[in-house]
């Protein structure tokens, strides 16, 4: 039995939606965001984080988040730079012949993990927004900054100073940029982003930024080791 003429209507009308909706859609969560930062001088800026906060609270991408890694490799830590979202654990697998003493003072994340070798047993919870600026105990040169942030849309930039980030929902975005080197490094510079009839963003920031720590990392063979 043949549907009838206005039911074969219906599902013509619904026959035509279905590719439109799929268009919508890849357009919703097509959109992509460069950035580009340089210094007062016009440098080009390596590991600035670059992050898209939505102004009226895009969904977040579905799914656990992965486990994060910050090595320790010929005593230093790696990456120097690293952000993560609120409520993110990171293992920090010492892969040096030799023993390191991991810390954080910081308001947003305060640990120890005692003189250890290889992997620590349990990775530490990072459940709170900030900076963490991580050291060791045994080497002081060895610095690295960890930014938690309440967005899942992050990057760092590269030596290029540029930094891409992809499949975020259309809207409207405020774009933050830090780096561990700037006045505050909890203070970012802000901008203004709409994703939406135009699927893609570009944005340049100018950061003000100190000189570089002058490390104090002793000759190859010198300074306190614990086997």
């Amino acid at each position: 039995m043949s549907p009838r003429p206005g039911v074969r209507r219906l599902h013509a009308a619904a026959a035509l939606c279905l590719p439109l909706a799929a268009g919508a859609a890849g357009l919703a969560w097509g959109g992509s965001l460069d950035a580009i930062v340089r210094d007062a001088k016009g440098d080009l800026v390596k590991d600035a984080v670059i992050v898209a906060v939505p102004i009226a609270g895009a969904p977040k991408p579905k799914g656990e988040r992965p486990r994060e890694v910050i090595d320790q490799i010929d005593k230093e830590f790696v990456p120097q730079v690293k952000v993560v979202e609120v409520g993110t654990s990171i293992s920090f697998p010492n892969k040096d012949d030799i023993r390191h003493h991991v810390y954080s003072f910081s308001p947003a994340k305060k640990f120890e993990l005692p003189l250890y070798k290889g992997i620590p047993a349990e990775p530490v919870l990072f459940d709170k927004p900030g900076v963490v600026i991580l050291g060791c105990n045994i080497h002081d040169w060895m610095i690295a900054w960890l930014y938690i942030v309440e967005s899942p849309w992050f990057a760092v930039t590269g030596r290029d100073g540029a930094a891409r980030i992809g499949d975020l929902p259309a809207g409207e975005y405020d774009v933050l940029a830090y780096h561990p080197r700037a006045k505050d490094p909890a203070e970012p510079l802000r901008q203004r982003a709409s994703l939406g009839a135009a699927p893609a963003a570009s944005l340049s920031f100018e950061m003000a930024l100190k000189p570089p720590l002058r490390s104090s990392r002793p000759p190859k063979g010198g300074g306190a080791e614990y086997p």
